[in-house]
């Protein structure tokens, strides 16, 4: 599977962290932890109004330092990966594989590539409308292309189930943002070691950085939802505190459920109801606070959750992570 090849999985990832870092750097209006308004122009109202040249000179480097980030990761895959035999475009259908929990990733990671596209050109300049549509689909644009060089290699072949988790990562970003200027129900992720590495660690990793990387045992994906944004105006719901409904899987030595099969492995999937805290809501007049609490929302914090799987039936958590 793509999302796991001992390049790709670091790079898309550290792609990922990336623009979570920029946002943080460049402290874009999502970094507050008031929820962004509809009305552009009384947000605008509300905050001192930047220079036109200075708009201009954070839109050049937005748009410059992402189109260097995005020749760098592109140039390092074909030139230190994609090196060997390149054949026709094909396909491969990579569905069956990892319970799904790849396709979460795909879905994880562009929607969070485009939450920090957008609000960094929130933080350029540029118009609400255009911040909105311009961005929502850079997690799209960003991760697809690799679909072009996996596609031409003769041992993969370009996932059109990737390209669809990936769309619909984008998509879920924008629908929010359409409806809401705002996320109100964030994916995130959270990550646990586990034994199963140790019986595959060319594939699910040798070191603790690999291991949080490559091995899908141990990887939870979660929907928080803020409940305090659909309730009536002065409601007494604390913004930060939100239910989450987690998905993981157990049992993957092997990607397909037969070659587990043959090895004593029965995959299965995992599904858990938890709280989360959005970073994002906890109040603090710090504007360092704020970045860092963004940069850090798209993890699900450790928590007391209730598990469910067809094997084992429900169980308890004192603090899953």
């Amino acid at each position: 599977m793509k999302f796991v090849r001992r390049f790709f999985v670091p790079l898309r990832h550290g792609c990922l962290m990336g623009l979570a870092a920029g946002s943080f750097l460049l402290g874009g209006p999502a970094a507050s932890a008031q929820p962004l308004r509809a009305d552009t122009t009384a947000r605008q109202a509300a905050a001192p109004t930047d220079s036109l040249a200075q708009r201009r000179r954070r839109l050049r480097l937005v748009v410059g330092g992402s189109a260097l980030s995005y020749g760098v990761l592109y140039t390092g895959l074909t030139t230190s990966w994609y090196t060997g035999e390149r054949v026709p475009l094909h396909w491969f259908n990579d569905l069956p594989e990892w319970q799904q929990l790849d396709k979460c990733g795909h879905f994880w990671g562009a929607f969070q590539e485009s939450r920090g596209a957008v609000d960094m050109l929130r933080w350029a300049g540029l118009s609400e409308k255009k911040a909105i549509w311009y961005g929502s689909f850079v997690g799209f644009v960003v991760q697809s292309p690799i679909e072009l060089l996996d596609g031409r290699d003769p041992a993969y072949g370009a996932s059109a189930t990737d390209l669809a988790a990936n769309f619909l990562g984008s998509a879920g970003l924008l629908a929010q943002q359409l409806a809401w200027h705002d996320v109100r129900i964030m994916p995130k992720w959270s990550f646990h070691l586990t034994s199963y590495a140790k019986q595959r660690p060319n594939v699910l990793g040798k070191t603790v950085a690999e291991r949080l990387l490559k091995d899908y045992n141990g990887q939870t994906y979660w929907l928080c939802t803020d409940v305090g944004a659909f309730l009536r105006p002065g409601n007494r719901w604390p913004r930060w505190l939100q239910p989450a409904l987690g998905y993981g899987g157990q049992d993957m030595v092997y990607n397909d459920d037969g070659t587990n099969a043959a090895a004593g492995l029965r995959p299965y999937r995992q599904f858990y109801l938890s709280v989360d805290v959005d970073l994002r809501r906890i109040p603090t007049r710090s504007p360092l606070l704020k970045k860092v609490f963004y940069a850090l929302s798209i993890f699900h914090l450790p928590a007391p959750a209730l598990e469910y799987n067809p094997r084992n039936g429900f169980g308890f958590h004192g603090l899953y992570m």
